[in-house]
């Protein structure tokens, strides 16, 4: 396993991640065999709970994959950031799975609730297609640093340095957006 003359192995951490985004089936199996180890052993200190901390594991990796582009060597190593994945997914984990009672003359309303109904459903599916129409009708650079903020979790910073604007204007697009959403979805639920 080379490229470029050099054992994939030996590759520097950042050579590996960004190789990721190339779809190649060899640098993702050498970046997984490095930090397999490391990644586990977060996830398994945080849950103690070695299928579930496979699963964390897999998310994590699934996680560099998808975000490898946003990656930013200023503000640490590819095995720290990793490991603040790891660690992040293991603590949701953790949070999901403890329980927290409920007094039995609550449970009905409860039940009610988390009940999903045909007419919920429906409801849902209207809205999401409301707000996918929406996002669609933006400025096609508002529509992408609202998604990145919103389905990705970016941060203005971080959309500025993607996108190679100022930080300023990542800000208004993503809060010019948001108005021209609330205002569309806002006018939407007044006719009907």
């Amino acid at each position: 396993m080379q490229r470029m003359g050099l054992p994939l192995g030996r590759a520097p951490d950042e050579a590996l991640l960004s190789g990721l985004t190339t779809g190649d089936p060899e640098i993702a199996v050498a970046f997984v065999r490095r930090f397999q180890r490391m990644v586990f052993g977060v996830a398994i200190a945080v849950v103690s709970d070695p299928q579930l901390a496979e699963d964390i594991a897999q998310q994590t990796f699934e996680r560099a994959w998808r975000h490898a582009q946003i990656y930013d060597s200023r503000r640490g190593s590819v095995k720290t950031w990793l490991r603040t994945i790891a660690h992040n997914l293991a603590i949701d984990a953790v949070r999901a799975r403890r329980a927290s009672p409920v007094a039995p003359e609550d449970l009905d309303a409860l039940l009610d609730i988390v009940t999903e109904t045909p007419e919920q459903q429906a409801l849902a599916a209207e809205t999401s297609a409301g707000i996918r129409a929406a996002v669609a009708d933006l400025p096609r650079e508002q529509a992408r640093a609202l998604v990145m903020a919103g389905i990705y979790g970016m941060t203005a910073q971080q959309i500025a340095e993607f996108e190679q604007i100022p930080l300023g204007t990542a800000k208004t697009r993503i809060r010019t957006a948001m108005r021209k959403l609330r205002t569309t979805l806002g006018a939407e639920e007044i006719r009907r």
